[in-house]
């Protein structure tokens, strides 16, 4: 992703925690303006008169505030970027309500151009495996930091979506472990938390005699940052609810 950024934009961050800082210092490094950071670090809370002076959102905050923080940016008119995770139904209330508003609502479970790739090829690999190879067995697997609050994370989420799409015999997902049997009709989901990792996802195909295993590690925080940048970037100009897919099929990103 080139630095040809022609057009500043004004951010206004909402959450200034690591994933903060580190997208204020990609967003800068892009030629962008930080022009607030809400958050009780900073003692500044999101007001009309903050919101005026930007040109979009990028918030990151938690599950029980994310609703609320975006709501308010959409219904002020200011486009805004989300990588909240653990409010599925908040955000569809907020995709569902995007149509009819002057603003965009661009919100993702991962924002690193790695883990929309591993999206597409899971979601092929379910419809292969589902003609070619029914007898596999599939589970998910994902490790985050000890400070993720939410379990499973919302791209374990977006991975079992994508697989159950596929899977008509599987009635839905369930937060599984490994004391606990298996249910035939339903998608396992481990969810460890450990240490600072910064996440790893697996899907697994496991049949008698050998293992199938799809996946994705982050090293760090930088390409979650910088995804969500070019989200807010990809925000110029449109409006109503956006997606990693319709970013990454544009010819201009």
């Amino acid at each position: 992703m080139e630095e040809n950024v022609t057009h500043k934009l004004k951010i206004l961050l909402i959450g200034y925690g690591r994933m903060g800082h580190m997208i204020e210092r990609i967003a800068q490094e892009r030629g962008h303006e930080i022009v607030a950071r809400v958050d009780k670090t900073t003692g500044l809370e999101l007001t009309p008169e903050l919101m005026q002076q930007a040109d979009v959102a990028i918030e990151f905050t938690q599950p029980s505030a994310a609703y609320e923080h975006c709501r308010r940016c959409l219904e002020f008119g200011l486009s805004v970027v989300s990588g909240t995770t653990g409010w599925t139904e908040g955000v569809r209330q907020l995709q569902a309500w995007a149509e009819e508003l002057e603003a965009a609502f661009f919100w993702a479970s991962n924002f690193s151009i790695g883990v929309y790739l591993m999206d597409e090829m899971n979601r092929r690999m379910a419809a292969l495996m589902r003609s070619a190879a029914p007898e596999y067995r599939v589970s998910l697997e994902e490790t985050h930091h000890v400070h993720k609050l939410d379990a499973p994370s919302g791209t374990a989420i977006t991975l079992a979506e994508g697989i159950l799409s596929e899977r008509p015999e599987l009635l839905g997902w369930h937060l599984a472990d490994e004391a606990t049997p298996l249910a035939d009709n339903l998608l396992p989901i481990y969810a460890h938390r450990e240490g600072e990792v910064a996440g790893v996802h697996s899907v697994e195909y496991r049949s008698e005699v050998d293992v199938i295993t799809l996946r994705h590690e982050a090293f760090g925080r930088e390409g979650f940052a910088l995804g969500a940048v070019l989200a807010a970037e990809f925000t110029r100009g449109r409006r109503g609810p956006l997606s990693m897919r319709q970013m990454l099929a544009s010819p201009n990103l």
